[in-house]
């Protein structure tokens, strides 16, 4: 599979650039030298569209996690380098450019609406199957991602999308038929399931130790900040009916029922004074935020913290507020957190770093058990696959997960995929939970079926080649100038 890749990786490009937007924190390092010049905000420049550093750190990352789950966790800065991962995460950036430059010039657009149907149907900010804002924050910032960025990432991909969907691939009749023949082939096979967590694995120190020092860099702490803050209270006050009045008289239309008649004076009159009571204590707490930023804030009680994603009392918007903050500009306005007010000054920031190995134990357990269970499975089905008796089948088509009763669906159906675009007639395949499926194929047969979905592998294919020849055709129309060394 390495040498394959190898061989083929720019083709490999075409077939995952556009992708879902993954949660990777970019861990980066400096590659060669960088010329800064004019151009010192960019790596890159594609037509009328930069390429920032931002962009590429996060592309090299989303990359080399994508690479990681497909060799299963077996892969490490060598074998990126192999691969040109770093030069590949540039060449996915300026295909993204390339195909934006034409979105200009078609004047296509993504609205607002757009994005936010887009990110509310993305089931990891979703709770209990619906979407929810405190999850999407918390998702966000615990992955050192903020939120206007990554809707300007959704909003990109969106019109990457939309433009292509512009350029359809046509399929013609006689490669439907082809594609029918390919589909009507049946198996029946004989099959065994080696499950992963039948395999024990032993942790004692001797054996984590060694795998934590080897990995250092995968058990990192969270950024965290270093903080003093002012609290300031609700403030309550007594107010005369005339406050209470003309506030009334100014905001009535706010103060409505379920129908949307406005409620009389006397039945809002509480909400009125909280409302009132929420005004002073704003105004006293930016009274004494102007002040301790001036150094003049005598008599405040002044207290320190040191907050991160996994430890933060004051709330995922205070979080997202504070981490805006520089050592230049170190104060943040008043942020109200439940019913008081909150001025907070940054006073360092803590970068991320290795855990020390008691800190990181409980999470070398977790990847050490999992990778050896996977190559002592490994190893099983090595030797037993040619050998082995399981369940036999009737005969069945990459269709047909639900008569695999001994796996899930998913299971199921990804087994299938790799079954039928297999060579051999003995073999196994590992599947992404860490079970391996061995398969011994007995027969074949061709069913009598015919293919009506139009949306079949045939017409992602000639889509994937068409963006081939689509991207080609926009390098020459667009000039892309690189201002990196060495990619």
């Amino acid at each position: 599979m390495i040498t394959w890749m190898q061989k083929h990786k720019k083709y490999l490009i075409i077939t995952i650039w556009i992708s879902t937007i993954a949660f990777v924190g970019a861990g980066f390092v400096g590659w060669g030298q960088y010329d800064y010049g004019e151009k010192a905000g960019s790596v890159a420049k594609v037509g009328s569209v930069d390429i920032s550093m931002g962009e590429l750190q996060k592309s090299y990352s989303n990359l080399y996690a994508q690479y990681s789950q497909m060799f299963q966790g077996e892969f490490d800065e060598e074998k990126a380098n192999s691969f040109g991962l770093k030069s590949q995460a540039l060449q996915y950036l300026i295909q993204q450019a390339l195909v934006l430059n034409l979105a200009k010039s078609y004047d296509l657009e993504v609205d607002d609406t757009e994005v936010l149907a887009e990110i509310t149907a993305q089931s990891p900010f979703h709770v209990d199957g619906i979407f929810n804002k405190e999850r999407y924050k918390e998702v966000l910032t615990k992955n050192n991602i903020k939120i206007k960025e990554y809707e300007e990432d959704v909003k990109k991909e969106l019109l990457i999308r939309k433009t292509l969907s512009l350029l359809p691939a046509d399929v013609k009749e006689n490669e439907l038929k082809i594609l029918d023949t390919a589909i009507s082939i049946a198996d029946k096979i004989n099959y065994k399931v080696l499950d992963a967590n039948a395999i024990s694995v032993e942790t004692p120190d001797e054996f984590l130790k060694p795998f934590w020092e080897s990995r250092k860099g995968d058990f990192m702490s969270q950024i965290s900040y270093d903080i003093k803050f002012i609290k300031q209270p609700r403030v309550s006050k007594d107010y005369d009916n005339a406050t209470l009045n003309e506030y009334y008289t100014d905001n009535k239309t706010s103060f409505k029922d379920e129908e949307g008649k406005i409620l009389p004076f006397d039945a809002v009159k509480e909400r009125i004074k909280a409302e009132l009571d929420a005004k002073e204590s704003k105004k006293e707490a930016l009274k004494t935020y102007v002040a301790y930023k001036k150094g003049e804030a005598d008599g405040v009680e002044i207290q320190a913290s040191t907050i991160s994603p996994a430890n933060n009392p004051f709330g995922i918007d205070a979080f997202e507020i504070i981490s805006k903050l520089t050592l230049l500009s170190p104060f943040s306005k008043p942020v109200m957190v439940g019913e008081d007010y909150y001025t907070f000054e940054l006073v360092k920031v803590n970068q991320p770093q290795p855990k020390s190995y008691e800190e990181a134990k409980r999470d070398v357990i977790y990847l050490y058990t999992d990778e050896q269970k996977r190559t002592k499975l490994l190893d099983l089905a090595n030797k037993s696959f040619a050998t082995f008796k399981g369940t036999t089948t009737d005969f069945i088509t990459g269709n047909d997960s639900n008569k695999l009763t001994d796996l899930s669906k998913d299971e199921a159906d990804e087994f299938l995929a790799e079954l039928f675009t297999s060579q051999q007639k003995k073999g196994f395949v590992t599947l992404e939970s860490g079970n391996i499926v061995m398969y011994n194929v007995l027969e074949q047969k061709l069913l009598n079926n015919t293919n009506t979905n139009q949306s079949n592998p045939i017409v992602r294919l000639k889509s994937a080649m068409f963006n081939e020849g689509l991207i080609k055709n926009l390098q020459n129309k667009y000039k892309t100038e690189i201002f990196i060394q060495g990619l």
